[in-house]
């Protein structure tokens, strides 16, 4: 073997490396290490935090204040110092969570080490080990194979082609590919970064928070806002030179009308609820892989759920045998089956325990000539022994006629929550695909056992509006008693997915008419997804198998079990590293008080920045001085947006998030812009008409100042709907906070706050009222014909 860069190493004998070759390839950079751990590094996160458009026109302007106004006008230019600090220390404590949890539900490598098998993390495996395969295992690194009983591997990852790859000695594989049935080895030829999906399996515990259509539409505010704020700037700059009688006071009210243009908590507090979110869920032992997940939980309409590990536990209990033909040799047979599979699927495993369990579990010692490995699509595995036949175990359905007297009996049991096997003898196994007729030797029925949280977890989901479907490989009736134990709806009539339609329409009916399927080939657990996401749901998928991968992928969601199959855990965005399906309904609430909450912030922040522009504008073109200085707001910011906005950010929501996030805050921002605006420069003509000299005098910016504020809290009220005690007063103390600030003679004298506190104080007050009361109907009326249309 030539690395073509350290020189020949010597091929791999079939023991695998020793444990001294091993760590010589590692010293010499052999390993399976890269750079691509999970998220950005703490260089990249200062980077990301700190050089943003927002923090330089926000510095900017907080130099310049420092220069010419005294501090108290320099205030706003703490944002950039508190938002820097949060952002980096959030997104600090999500990344090295979420790195710490990954390691965790990492699923180890087996690797033949000094002859013996051994597990290994992934970046433990060096160039040239004997690494070993089992059904489900993810292949982590490129390499030839070197032996293999049945082995066929899923590249849709890497080719798109879904069908699986049967794999001889040889062969090469990929990493970002993994094992879908069989058994094999393969010496690793390219490993870290050299291997061909490096980066894409990198991709599975990458902290992220890309592909966002939350984010994406925050960026486009964004976008929007730097396009606006330029030429509104420098109109309301020359027209401040032009208005205020000096320099100073010209700055002063410019930097007054530029700093709440920029909406600069609105990305903060995003990416604060984001990283928070990973971490209150990493606490309940669930892994969030891919940031995205968090906003996607909070739209998921319909949940998808395989039977087997999801609502019931991975493990099964061998109840009876039930012996057909008295001359067969069952046990010795079953032991025999027992023993070719190198890593038993969990129905083998159940039958060998309850043999065990029962005295009967000896290895007979058959000669082994040939094997067929479990598959989810055949739904069967067996094997040939010299002098003793070929035997075959799998579901009775599948292996017998519809008019088998044996198959009724199986349906019979099956129709109780029970799983059925039929164990039979065949002819050959030479052709997986034609094994001819099967001479039934004996039933094997497993119990399955339930697991206890899931009613409570699906009743969560019933009062939530989320759809539930049951979509297992297993009998149709067997599916239809566990969902009915559970109270799923419509389980009293399950459907045999061989029934079913292949016209796209048709098979969406069904599903919309239906909620347990049996006998679902992973192909179509795919299909069932896309059918579904057609019609406009947001699905969520959950698996633990390597049948369930392709579902997974395709799914807008898809959760994993921390037991499930390697391959699973590398597709999924979510994993339950507990295996505890009680963990999901917190997932999806956590989901939706994200989401929800950022909403509303979004609302705040964007409303601030419509009527800034507006007042910019206005008093740009009317070559008005502004009102406020750069403290007033400074105070404005922290009572109706900053503060709130903080709090509202971190609340509990449970309200299932809608698409047309861009439109329904536009549709509420600009109007309270308007109002806001309409408010501010109404207060400002009565106090030009009520005041004793002419030009802007002290008792007129006070009375725009309150003006603004109350206004401001209105807009507040009516974000925060549906009110809570704790919301209305969260408006409440901010509405005190601001009068404290004026009652108080230090404070008052502070934010530069003059003239008649108590007659400007209520005026203002009653002109926020009456725009406040308009923008409260005009708010009623569309949401009522909205209601109405829709």
């Amino acid at each position: 073997m030539d690395t073509g860069q350290t020189g020949t190493l010597s091929a791999t004998p079939p023991s695998g490396l020793s444990g001294q070759e091993a760590a010589e390839r590692a010293e010499r950079g052999l390993a399976n290490v890269t750079d691509s751990g999970a998220g950005r590094s703490f260089a990249q996160i200062v980077r990301a935090n700190v050089f943003t458009l927002f923090n330089a026109i926000i510095g900017v302007l907080f130099v310049i204040m420092l220069i010419v106004g005294p501090i108290q006008d320099a205030l706003f230019g703490l944002v950039i110092f508190i938002n820097t600090g949060v952002g980096v220390v959030q997104e600090w404590r999500a990344k090295r969570t979420l790195d710490r949890l990954a390691v965790v539900g990492e699923a180890p490598v087996r690797v033949q080490r000094d002859g013996s098998p051994v597990d290994l993390p992934k970046e433990q495996v060096v160039l040239g080990d004997l690494v070993l395969l089992g059904g489900g295992d993810k292949i982590v690194v490129d390499g030839a194979v070197t032996g293999a009983r049945g082995l066929e591997v899923d590249e849709s990852a890497l080719t798109g082609e879904a069908d699986p790859i049967a794999k001889n000695p040889g062969d090469t594989v990929s990493s970002g590919s993994f094992v879908v049935s069989g058994s094999g080895a393969f010496t690793a030829t390219a490993v870290g970064p050299d291997a061909y999906a490096a980066k894409l399996v990198a991709q599975a515990s990458a902290f992220s928070l890309a592909h966002s259509e939350l984010l994406s539409g925050i960026n486009r505010f964004l976008r929007y806002i730097t396009w606006i704020i330029i030429p509104t700037a420098v109109l309301l700059v020359v027209s401040q030179y032009l208005a205020n009688p000096s320099i100073r006071q010209a700055i002063s009210s410019s930097v007054a009308g530029i700093v709440p243009m920029v909406p600069e908590g609105l990305v903060l507090l995003t990416s604060v609820a984001f990283a928070l979110g990973a971490i209150r869920l990493a606490r309940r032992k669930c892994l969030i892989q891919e940031m995205p997940a968090i906003e996607i939980l909070a739209r998921v309409d319909t949940l998808c759920l395989d039977k087997t590990g999801t609502l019931t536990e991975p493990g099964m209990d061998l109840e009876e045998i039930v012996t057909l033909a008295e001359a067969a040799p069952v046990v010795p047979a079953l032991n025999a089956l027992a023993t070719t599979e190198e890593r038993p699927n969990a129905t083998l495993l159940a039958v060998a325990e309850g043999l065990r369990a029962r005295g009967d579990g000896d290895d007979p010692g058959w000669p082994l000539t040939g094997s067929v490995p479990f598959s989810s699509a055949r739904k069967w595995s067996g094997a040939a022994f010299d002098g003793q036949g070929a035997w075959v175990l799998g579901a009775p359905d599948v292996l017998l006629p519809a008019e088998s007297p044996v198959r009724t009996t199986a349906d019979e049991r099956a129709s109780l929550g029970l799983r059925v096997l039929v164990l039979g003898r065949v002819t050959t196994l030479d052709d997986p695909g034609d094994i001819g007729r099967v001479e039934p030797a004996a039933l094997l029925v497993l119990r399955q056992r339930v697991r206890p949280e899931a009613r409570a977890t699906l009743d969560y989901f019933a009062e939530q509006n989320v759809s539930v479907k049951v979509i297992s490989g297993d009998n149709a009736a067997s599916v239809g008693a566990v969902a009915a134990s559970l109270g799923i709806p419509g389980a009293d009539h399950p459907v045999d997915a061989r029934t079913l339609p292949d016209d796209p329409a048709a098979l969406g009916d069904a599903l919309d008419g239906n909620s347990v399927f049996g006998r679902v080939t992973p192909e179509q657990k795919r299909t069932f997804v896309g059918a579904l996401q057609k019609r406009g749901h947001t699905v969520a998928m959950t698996g633990d198998g390597v049948n369930d991968v392709l579902a997974l992928k395709d799914a807008d969601l898809g959760v994993a079990m921390g037991s499930g199959a390697p391959a699973t855990r590398a597709v999924a965005q979510v994993v339950l590293l507990d295996n505890s399906f009680g963990t999901l309904p917190h997932v999806v609430a956590e989901g939706r008080r994200v989401l929800g909450n950022i909403e509303r912030v979004s609302n705040l922040f964007l409303t601030k920045t419509c009527y800034s522009v507006i007042l910019a504008v206005l008093f740009g073109v009317l070559q008005l001085q502004l009102p406020f200085l750069p403290r007033h707001i400074t105070l404005i910011g922290a009572v109706t947006i900053g503060i709130p906005a903080f709090f509202l950010a971190l609340a509990p929501n449970l309200e299932r998030a809608r698409p047309g996030f861009i439109a329904r805050v536009l549709r509420f921002a600009i109007p309270s812009g308007i109002a806001c605006g309409a408010a501010t420069i109404t207060a400002y003509y009565v106090g030009r008409a009520l005041a004793a000299q002419p030009g802007l005098d002290p008792g007129t910016a006070t009375l725009t100042l309150f003006t603004l504020v109350h206004i401001g809290l209105i807009v507040l009220l009516l974000i925060v709907r549906p009110y809570t005690w704790w919301r209305v007063g969260l408006v409440i103390v901010m509405g005190a906070a601001f009068w404290l600030v004026v009652s108080v003679p230090f404070t008052r004298h502070f934010f530069a706050i003059h003239s008649d506190q108590l007659r400007d104080g209520l005026l203002g007050v009653a002109i926020a009222l009456v725009y406040g009361v308009l923008l409260t109907v005009g708010t009623m009326v569309y949401r009522r014909r909205a209601s109405a249309t829709s």
